[in-house]
Order: structure tokens, then C-alpha cells, then sequence
């Protein structure tokens, strides 16, 4: 296992230049950039978490453009996951921003949608997961997700959950951005804190969707 000293800015700086060279060629002559300050330092990063929090995948970095009408061959980002239940985990993401973390449910499966919705109806788990909410929002964390317009058909508009009713996912992540803490160890403590916060929002998760 490699040592975790941090992330370099770089990894910012490369996908910043990415965006107005996404292609074969310019990816090719820089891969071993991509290797050295994005893939290397976040597989070192998942390596030292993973005692705690489990394994990671490091997405590829291959975009899927069979349906998309852009056919930009590669992502933006750099992503990693760590998988608790069913489309529930832990992530990290490198981009020209920075770095990102969250956790949550991150797939709207209608039969995880299904639990999802009876658990918030229900007076006891759904007042759990108000107060959850809450704390992170309170911590600064933004919490968000795929929504509906309108509470889902058979509740009624003024149930006392209604807001977290429309959810057909839920998340919550902090954008940290490149500061300079970042290509040091740490980040490790950083990100490890972030994790740590999601923990009641994952674990109330998997065990109603799980």
C-alpha cells in the first residue's frame, strides 16, 4: 500500500486543461500525468480509509457516449465510491474544482424509491431522518437528490414530510475546492471527517433501503 501525502493541485490543474482538450491525442500525451497527481494519489487516499469504511472503486475514466450527443471521450472528474447497500455509499470526486465528497443513495430503483417513501411516512424513522438531515445541513453539508415536483401520488401535499417525500434520491456533499491543505496528508483527515458526518445519513439508509 502507498503512503497517502496528499493530492496535488495538479490533479485540479489537469482536468481544468481537459475540458478544452478532451481527445485521443492530448490524452495520450498526458496520461502519465493523470497517473502521477489524479489516479495514483485518490487510490492511495481510498487505500487509507479503507480500514474504516471499506474498499473504493475508482471509477474509469472513459465517458459512455452511445446516447449522448456529446461524444467527449473522457470525464472531467475523477470519481470514487465506496458501496455500503444497494446504491447507497460513500464517494469522492477530483475535478477542476477540487475535491468533493458525499454520501448517500444515489439510484432512483423504484423498489428503493418504494422503501424509501413508506420509512419517511412512518412517524419514528421519519422524524430520524429530519433530525439527521438537519444536523448535516447545520454542519454545512448541502443536501439534495433527484426530486419530484410534487409530494408522490397517495400522500397529500401538507404531510409533515412532504419535502423529503418528493426525494427519489438523497445526498448530501461539501465541495472543498483546491485549497492548499489538499496536497498534504491532510486531506486524509478531511475527507475522513466528511465521512464520518455522512455515517447516520448511510446508516439510516441501509437500514431502510437495504
Amino acid at each position: 500500500m502507498t503512503e497517502f501525502r496528499g493530492i496535488p493541485l495538479a490533479g485540479a490543474d489537469f482536468f481544468a486543461e481537459l475540458r478544452f482538450n478532451n481527445d485521443k491525442p492530448w490524452w495520450t500525451a498526458n496520461k502519465a500525468r493523470w497517473e502521477r497527481d489524479v489516479r495514483g494519489p485518490l487510490t492511495a487516499l481510498c487505500e487509507a480509509l479503507a480500514p474504516e469504511f471499506g474498499d473504493a472503486k475508482l471509477f474509469r475514466p472513459f465517458r459512455d457516449v452511445r446516447f449522448s450527443n456529446d461524444k467527449s471521450p473522457y470525464k472531467d472528474h475523477q470519481g470514487a465510491v465506496v458501496i455500503v447497500a444497494p446504491a447507497t455509499g460513500y464517494y469522492l470526486q477530483l475535478g477542476a474544482e477540487g475535491l468533493m465528497t458525499g454520501g448517500g443513495w444515489y439510484d432512483p430503483m423504484p423498489e428503493l424509491v418504494t422503501r424509501y417513501r413508506a420509512a419517511v411516512d412512518a412517524d419514528a424513522s421519519g422524524a430520524a431522518l429530519v433530525g439527521i438531515v438537519a444536523e448535516l445541513e447545520a454542519a454545512g453539508f448541502e443536501v439534495g437528490g433527484d426530486t419530484l415536483k410534487t409530494a408522490p401520488r397517495g400522500f397529500t401535499a401538507d404531510h409533515p414530510r412532504a419535502a423529503l417525500l418528493r426525494h427519489k434520491s438523497l445526498r448530501a456533499s461539501r465541495q472543498h475546492g483546491a485549497p492548499e491543505w489538499l496536497a498534504t496528508s491532510e486531506a486524509y483527515d478531511r475527507v475522513k471527517a466528511d465521512w464520518d458526518a455522512y455515517g447516520p445519513l448511510l446508516d439510516w439508509l441501509r437500514t431502510h433501503l437495504g
